[in-house]
């Protein structure tokens, strides 16, 4: 079990779109796992490669907190295919922490990703899980949450990252 560092928020990984991955290997599925006890760790209900430094289109996903196993979805080069609805929830990040915003999300959505056996997955999600979709695949973009929120918002949030980090506060 390894627990990797979760970049936050001001390091240049997360504002940079991450690279597809080319090959499913025991390297990537390594990663996959360290992921997974990370997110668990953390403990977070998502995690993508971007947020441990890794550019990469690797997503992990598990509204169980490691409850249930059968739960866990781990997904490269994920994709939405189709989204619908609208719904507004306070979201946070682990990248951003203890920063929760209310953010609008689709209310459904479909994506398509392969699986670590190379298995192409489509996989509906509504809700919490179409939100966890939709917020993973922002980070493989270089997205953070904080980008839906008004400009004043965002701009406060950074600004108290930046004082954090001149000051060597966590």
């Amino acid at each position: 079990m390894a627990i990797l560092e979760i970049l936050k928020l001001g390091h240049p990984t997360l504002t940079k779109k991450a690279v597809p991955v080319e090959k499913i290997d025991d390297q990537l599925r390594e990663l996959a796992k360290n992921m997974i006890d990370t997110m668990h760790a953390a403990p977070g209900l998502g995690l993508s490669a971007p947020q441990v430094n890794v550019s990469k289109r690797l997503i992990t996903v598990d509204l169980s907190l490691g409850e249930a196993e059968e739960e866990m979805i781990v997904l490269v080069n994920p994709g939405i295919l189709k989204q619908e609805g609208k719904v507004v929830r306070e979201e946070g990040c682990l990248s951003v922490p203890e920063i929760f915003e209310k953010v609008a999300r689709p209310q459904r959505v479909v994506i398509k990703g392969t699986d670590l056996e190379g298995k192409e997955r489509i996989i509906e999600g509504a809700d919490l899980l179409a939100r966890v979709f939709c917020h993973e695949i922002d980070h493989l973009d270089g997205r953070l949450f904080i980008e839906w929120l008004s400009p004043l918002k965002r701009n406060l949030i950074k600004k108290k990252f930046k004082h954090k980090a001149e000051t060597g506060r966590k």
